[in-house]
């Protein structure tokens, strides 16, 4: 029972941390999910955590509190994706509500200007950081199809302008049908 209430209080504690430290979306906080959960405290594999993150990808919501809701319950199950959403939340509740108090006095400040403009620039290398990484575990998984799909969905929904709907559709039969023609019915 102990452990239990340690590791839920470690969850909403480092999840309002990745929270309150990660600014861009929710393609941020996977880096940091990484570094705390597969890396440090070995708490599941990288692989599942690409798993999670396109899991949270498709669910409605945001990434971010849907990425902390299943590492929550990774973790600790329904406690713990309780305990993780809530961390997540807490910290732009309460810069968005600080925020809207005195937005009008700093609206017009050069500095804070400034410092968002910084923040977008460490976004931005986060999530070329993160493509790299995926496209590294795509390749070790030796299926062809996988980077075939990337690209092709990519440029499917970037040059073609196909709605996102019909890319995942497609992506998805294609996924099924490969792992139906194999015996272990192994994925994609």
């Amino acid at each position: 029972m102990i452990h239990q209430v340690r590791r839920c209080l470690w969850l909403f504690f480092i999840h309002m941390f990745i929270s309150a430290f990660t600014f861009g979306g929710g393609y941020v906080v996977i880096p940091m999910i990484r570094k705390y959960f597969v890396e440090r405290n070995k708490l599941f594999q990288e692989g599942d955590l690409l798993e999670m993150a396109a899991i949270a990808q498709s669910a409605p919501g945001a990434i971010a509190v849907n990425l902390s809701a299943l590492t929550g319950y990774r973790v600790a199950g329904r406690t713990g994706a309780m305990v993780s959403c809530v961390g997540s939340v807490v910290p732009p509740l309460l810069i968005l509500s600080l925020v809207s108090m005195g937005y009008q006095a700093v609206a017009g400040n050069r500095i804070l200007r400034g410092i968002l403009g910084g923040m977008e620039t460490g976004v931005a290398a986060l999530i070329v950081d993160l493509l790299i990484d995926m496209w590294r575990a795509l390749l070790r998984e030796k299926y062809l199809l996988l980077p075939i799909l990337a690209v092709g969905t990519f440029l499917g929904s970037y040059i073609l302008h196909l709605p996102v709907l019909l890319l995942l559709g497609l992506s998805g039969f294609l996924c099924a049908a490969k792992a139906r023609g194999r015996r272990g019915g192994e994925v994609c």
